[in-house]
């Protein structure tokens, strides 16, 4: 079986930290990263009763998209709805882990989960996202020192490319240089001109980890003044990754859509709503899980026939509508975001071989409960 530390890092592969909005609060709230894992609950929101559901379960770690702490606490004392969460889920042994803007923008995460289950095809996001700045270093070191050389890149951070780390390319080549007199050279000897085989290293590294990985290379390399140089790469904009998405459905109309709509997606007491015309063609779709309103001016610029999101205030909606632009289609936020769930549990049971049981949640906490 594996440990709550295995589980937490296949999650956060898929949904790295580091690419969630500033503002977010995301990753490991409670747990013990050595803790067996068997039963993994999966749902939107952490409230106490997703909690209860979870302890009464048998859960070792429920995995939530909305965080239970944004803003920041003095204490989580169980006389309140988030520290009887907490408390719920501690006196259970249940980790919690939060995958919110993380898992929003990600290949496999809440807006492309949400465009599978209406059906879209040939996606793309709508506002693609920058990746984290990388490096390259290239450094010349002779021969005989260049797999410890590599080693010790690797070890400062360099050579990770996806799912890969060491990873490295070199070539053999002629270092020629001449030690002047001052110099206490490692190979050769003041004065005369030396001809060493070297390899040519080429290592990438994110720009972050560029001092580290410098100060590593020279204090290892034997020569006392290494050549290298460093240069920096372009936004490689890793195909799939960004807010949003946009894709084509079979042509069929507004009224139509919406219904697709609505019975792809969980029964909510808001249902759906539409701005638009009901016989207008659709084709072309853009979405975003959870509330998108600030997506609006970008829509607008897109092929789109309809935007599909959620939380969708009257001012902004209806300029938007006057404009002549895209129709609206509002959701549920809840309904929405539990498109994913089930997406992350089967993947999460596949990478595991099916060596833990999983649930989604049963209870609908969309804050929402009747109308009249």
């Amino acid at each position: 079986m594996p440990d709550l530390h295995d589980v937490v890092a296949l999650l956060h592969g898929w949904y790295p930290p580091d690419t969630a909005d500033s503002w977010d609060a995301v990753g490991l709230v409670l747990g013990h990263p050595g803790a067996r894992v068997d039963k993994v609950m999966f749902a939107v929101d952490p409230t106490v009763e997703v909690a209860r559901e979870a302890a009464e379960w048998g859960a070792d770690l429920l995995v939530v998209h909305h965080p239970l702490f944004l803003k920041p606490v003095h204490g989580f004392a169980a006389t309140t709805p988030k520290g009887r969460t907490l408390a719920t889920l501690a006196g259970a042994d249940c980790a919690l882990l939060t995958a919110h803007t993380n898992a929003d923008q990600a290949v496999g995460g809440v807006s492309e989960a949400m465009a599978l289950a209406l059906g879209l095809t040939d996606l793309a996001p709508i506002r693609p996202a920058p990746q984290p700045a990388m490096d390259k270093l290239t450094v010349f070191v002779p021969a005989p020192d260049a797999e410890r050389l590599r080693g010790v890149l690797a070890d400062a951070g360099a050579g990770r490319i996806g799912d890969y780390d060491q990873a490295s390319f070199s070539t053999p080549g002629e270092g020629r240089f001449r030690p002047l007199e001052g110099a206490n050279p490692t190979i050769g000897t003041v004065g005369a001109a030396e001809v060493v085989d070297e390899s040519r290293i080429e290592v990438v590294l994110p720009r972050r980890l560029r001092a580290a990985v410098v100060a590593a290379m020279l204090g290892a390399h034997p020569y006392e003044t290494p050549a290298y140089d460093v240069v920096e790469l372009a936004d490689p904009r890793v195909a799939g990754t960004g807010t949003g998405r946009i894709g084509t459905v079979a042509p069929t109309t507004l009224r139509g859509f919406a219904e697709t709509v609505a019975s792809a997606l969980p029964q909510t007491a808001g249902g759906v709503r539409v701005a638009g015309d009901p016989d207008r063609s659709v084709e072309r779709v853009a979405l975003c899980g959870g509330a998108g309103d600030f997506l609006l001016d970008t829509i607008a610029s897109t092929d789109a026939d309809v935007y599909v999101t959620s939380d969708l205030r009257h001012h902004p909606a209806g300029e938007f509508v006057e404009r002549g632009g895209p129709a609206l289609v509002d959701v549920a936020h809840w309904a929405a975001e539990w498109t994913w769930l089930p997406v992350v549990e089967a993947r999460l049971r596949a990478a595991l071989d099916d060596t833990v049981e999983t649930r989604v949640s049963t209870i609908r906490t969309d804050p929402w409960q009747f109308r009249t």
